[in-house]
């Protein structure tokens, strides 16, 4: 199982969240609105309000996902990021499991 960070602008949230469940690319994807990014973009510091997605996924899912959140996201290089679970309660993994095939 992964879990998959990505921030977006609040207003595409939903819109990928819903969109990842649906698909069956994700069992589970909670938005976290309110997050105040900081980071550099073409030389300059930025500073935006987003909306993290943490996203639980099944390993064979991950490509799958990766793409798709590319093709949803605004941004040209979109934070993707997983983390593998080392360990979890095995009921939920196994839900992951079979809610994201």
């Amino acid at each position: 199982m992964h879990v998959v960070l990505c921030n977006c602008p609040p207003e595409n949230a939903p819109i990928i969240a819903r969109t990842l469940v649906e698909e069956r690319l994700a069992a589970c994807v909670n938005a976290v609105p309110g997050v105040l990014s900081f980071y550099v973009w073409e030389g300059r510091v930025c500073e935006e309000l987003e909306t993290t997605l943490i996203i639980k996924t099944s390993d064979e899912r991950w490509d799958a996902l990766q793409k798709r959140i590319i093709e949803l996201h605004p941004y040209s290089v979109p934070e993707i990021i997983a983390i593998d679970v080392a360990a979890a309660n095995p009921a939920y993994s196994k839900w992951v499991e079979e809610n994201s095939r």
